[in-house]
Formats: C-alpha cells, structure tokens, sequence
C-alpha cells in the first residue's frame, strides 16, 4: 500500500538518457566527433545506473 505512491527511480534517467542520445545525434550531425564521444560516454553511465537499479529490483 506504502509503495503506491513511490516514484519510479529510472523514469528520471531514462529521459535524461534520451535527450543526452538527442544532443549526441545533433552533435555528430554537425561534425563535432570530440563531443559526440563526450555524450555518448556520459549517457552510458546512466544506461549502467539504470541497468543496475532494474537489475536490484529483481
């Protein structure tokens, strides 16, 4: 009953997922390699944090 009203804790991180995975599209579209790698670094940690937290809820 208690956990009715809990938050998903990987809703947040999925969305920041996805707008880092768009900002890393636009910036590859545009030629700036260095930055792509730099987004795409950053959005697999939180891939790894999600990952992790759906792996401890099993």
């Amino acid at each position: 009953m208690f956990g009715l009203f809990k938050k998903d804790p990987t809703k947040k991180l999925e969305k920041e997922y996805e707008r880092l995975m768009e900002r890393a599209r636009d910036v590859q579209r545009s030629g700036d390699l260095k930055a792509y790698a730099v987004l795409i670094e950053e959005s697999e940690t939180i891939l790894t944090k999600i990952d992790a937290i759906n792996n401890a809820g099993k």
